[in-house]
């Protein structure tokens, strides 16, 4: 199997970076909400050995890129060490919780919308209907790594599987047996996630790539093209 090890050093900056910000967005906005626990952690830092996790941050997107090869349009998706905070508390008990655990995939979706525009309006991809052509080169490898890498985050994140972010958002409308069963799965930390990633790949990949093109279509939707 032939690895591009340009590309994947792209993917991995890009990850760590994107990384980086997603967590302490959690922390800040936990912050925010009067939890000071990802201060006291020493979390609310830009320093990304802060926030890497060995399986999540480097080898489920290593293995992602060595598997599927070099293709702006594969989904490459991973996360971080979860940043450290006390729902109880947060202000707006399972709302405010849960507005915690969304504020690292927004910072995921911004990025990206970020990484197109600059993409779009650098020339280094064009735009025919609803099909996007990425330019040959270094940059263009990068502000598409950039696109992908973070909505492969977002819509990898916004799951609703302990303890990815999402299922904040299901803890605050869940009833407590639900919750309580949650609670179970998340004490078993990201090998779970790791192990549901392998087991269902397949499935994941595809609710992944569904949400990226509807986000794509979206973003070429709100550009002056």
């Amino acid at each position: 199997m032939d690895i591009d090890f340009t590309y994947l050093g792209i993917v991995l900056a890009v990850v760590f970076g994107s990384m980086v910000l997603h967590e302490l967005m959690h922390g800040l906005t936990a912050y925010w909400l009067g939890d000071n626990t990802a201060k006291e952690n020493g979390r609310l830092t830009l320093n990304p050995i802060k926030h890497i996790d060995p399986i999540l941050t480097i080898a489920l997107p290593a293995l992602l890129v060595i598997m599927n090869g070099v293709t702006h349009s594969t989904p490459i998706f991973g996360g971080a060490k979860p940043v450290p905070f006390r729902p109880d508390r947060v202000k707006g008990g399972e709302w405010g919780a849960a507005l915690v655990g969304v504020a690292g995939p927004l910072t995921n979706l911004v990025l990206a919308f970020l990484f197109f525009v600059i993409a779009y309006f650098g020339g280094y991809i064009t735009i025919a209907g609803d099909t996007i052509f990425m330019a040959n080169d270094t940059m263009s490898t990068f502000l598409g790594a950039g696109i992908m890498v973070n909505l492969g985050f977002f819509a990898f994140n916004m799951l609703p599987i302990p303890p990815l972010d999402g299922s904040r958002l299901l803890y605050a409308i869940a009833p407590e047996p639900v919750q309580k069963v949650m609670q179970a799965i998340e004490n078993m930390g990201v090998v779970i996630v790791f192990a549901i990633v392998l087991l269902a790949s397949g499935l994941i990949g595809n609710i992944l790539s569904t949400i990226i093109d509807f986000i794509l279509k979206l973003f070429i939707a709100v550009l002056p093209i």
